[in-house]
């Protein structure tokens, strides 16, 4: 059997510094690579080219390229920091009608309401400008529970409020607090990358990997497909890697 590749191929992570860890696959993944170079040292006499060339360091680097983002994985891979159910969302231009006294408008998701993203009227598209204190027309204010106020004079008016908040529906969702640990410290994963055609194999399984770079890059009209690099090292063992063809 011809031991040809066509496609993405598929790559998993694996999380080695912490007993245990769930494997998890780089989503959709679009592009993958494994790069290993070697630097060599040419012995040169009297003559243009060398009588001898010495091999000496090497570097094994990666990356993939993929559509679908699981946030334990990127922090398995990247921050190795703990994470916590819940999802952070967005409600973009939520619509409040202000009422009369107190003049004020709590908002659909108040009992979990983390950051305030701003007010807009409807009917205009102008923004309003936040305050601490009693606001006057064209201002608001917001309390951490949730509850904007705003000035006797937008009474009626429609204004449209952008916030965020905490969900906590279900254990899929995550949410990690990245810190600023010492230098030198990171997590360690294991990789596998796995590519054919028609039954024919090759798989490659790096043993020892970090990351060291992590892209997100949105565009109009396009999906968002997130990039991430990685170095690769020997094991305890002092292995590299495994390599595996099928022809």
């Amino acid at each position: 059997m011809s031991d040809f590749i066509f496609g993405s191929g598929s790559m998993w992570a694996t999380r080695t510094d912490v007993a245990a860890s769930t494997p998890l696959p780089f989503g959709i993944l679009q592009e993958g690579s494994i790069d290993i170079s070697f630097s060599n040292k040419p012995l040169y006499g009297q003559y243009q080219f060398p009588v001898a060339v010495g091999r000496g360091t090497a570097k094994v680097s990666g990356k993939a390229k993929f559509a679908r983002i699981f946030g334990r994985q990127l922090n398995d891979i990247l921050f190795g920091t703990t994470t916590a159910v819940g999802l952070l969302s967005i409600a973009n231009n939520e619509v409040g009608v202000v009422p009369t006294t107190p003049f004020q408008v709590t908002v659909a998701n108040a009992a979990t309401f983390a950051d305030d993203l701003g007010v807009f009227y409807s009917a205009t598209g102008l923004p309003l400008t936040k305050v601490a204190a009693t606001p006057a027309a064209g201002q608001y204010s917001v309390s951490a529970g949730g509850v904007y106020t705003f000035n006797t004079a937008d009474t009626t008016k429609t204004v449209l409020i952008s916030y965020s908040y905490t969900s906590t529906g279900t254990l899929s969702q995550q949410k990690t607090t990245v810190s600023n640990p010492l230098l030198g410290v990171q997590p360690t994963f294991q990789l596998m990358f796995n590519a054919g055609i028609n039954g024919s194999v090759n798989t490659i399984k790096m043993l020892a990997c970090v990351s060291n770079k992590f892209s997100l890059q949105t565009k109009l009209e396009d999906w968002m497909i997130p990039e991430i690099d990685f170095d690769c090292f020997c094991d305890a063992s002092n292995n590299l890697m495994t390599y595996s063809t099928s022809e």
